[in-house]
C-alpha cells in the first residue's frame, strides 16, 4: 500500500457500542469545530449523514448522463444502419421508424446507465481490484462503530482534545493507528 501526500496516515480511532452514541457523539465533536475523518459503521445508520455534514451523492447525475449516452449511441447506430448503411423498406415503413426502435433504444439506456454507475460507484470509493482497504478496526464489520480523526498535521494540543471529546461522548475505547507503506494488506 503506498501512501500519497494527501492521504493520512496516523488516525485517532473512538470505539462506540451503539448507534445513538455515535450519533450524539459526532453532534458534540462537530460542535467543537473537530473535523471528523470518517464515521465507521457495520449498517447503515439511518440520518448520519447531515449530521455529519455530508452533501449528497452526485451519482444519479452521472446515471442521467450516461443513460442519455446509451440513448444517442442507440438512435445514432440505428439511424445510420437503418437509413445509410443496410436501408430496408419492410411493410411499408419508412427508413426511419422511431416506434420499433424504442425497445432497442430503452435497453440500452438502461445498459449504460446501470454500468456506467456501478464503474462511477466503483472508482469514486476506491473498490477497484487489486487495492487494498484500510481497516481501521476489524470490529466494525460486527457489533461496533467508530470514528475516525486524521492527526497527521495536527499540535498535541488538539490531539488531546479530540481524546477529551471522545471520552466526553462515552467511547468505549480511543486508540490510535499508524498505517505504513510496509503493513501486511487487510491488517
Amino acid at each position: 500500500m503506498s501512501a500519497t501526500s494527501t492521504e493520512s496516515n496516523k488516525f485517532i480511532i473512538g470505539i462506540y457500542d451503539h448507534e445513538e452514541k455515535l450519533l450524539k457523539a459526532i453532534k458534540h465533536i462537530r460542535s467543537k469545530g473537530i473535523e471528523i475523518h470518517d464515521a465507521l459503521s457495520p449498517f447503515p445508520v439511518h440520518g448520519i449523514d447531515p449530521v455529519l455534514g455530508l452533501k449528497d451523492t452526485r451519482l444519479h447525475t452521472a446515471g442521467f448522463f450516461f443513460g442519455m449516452t446509451g440513448t444517442l449511441t442507440a438512435l445514432s447506430v440505428i439511424t445510420f444502419i437503418s437509413k445509410f448503411n443496410y436501408p430496408l423498406i419492410v411493410g411499408g415503413k419508412p427508413f426511419w421508424a422511431l416506434p420499433a426502435y424504442i425497445p432497442v433504444t430503452f435497453e440500452l439506456t438502461v445498459l449504460f446507465a446501470s454500468v456506467g454507475m456501478v464503474t462511477t460507484y466503483l472508482i469514486r470509493n476506491k473498490l477497484w481490484p487489486g487495492h487494498v482497504p484500510r481497516i481501521f478496526d476489524k470490529r466494525t464489520t460486527d457489533d461496533k462503530f467508530a470514528l475516525t480523526f486524521a492527526i497527521d498535521h495536527r499540535s498535541s494540543a488538539d490531539i488531546e482534545q479530540i481524546k477529551s471529546a471522545l471520552g466526553e461522548t462515552g467511547a468505549s475505547e480511543i486508540n490510535t493507528k499508524e498505517f505504513k507503506d510496509t503493513d501486511e494488506p487487510l491488517n
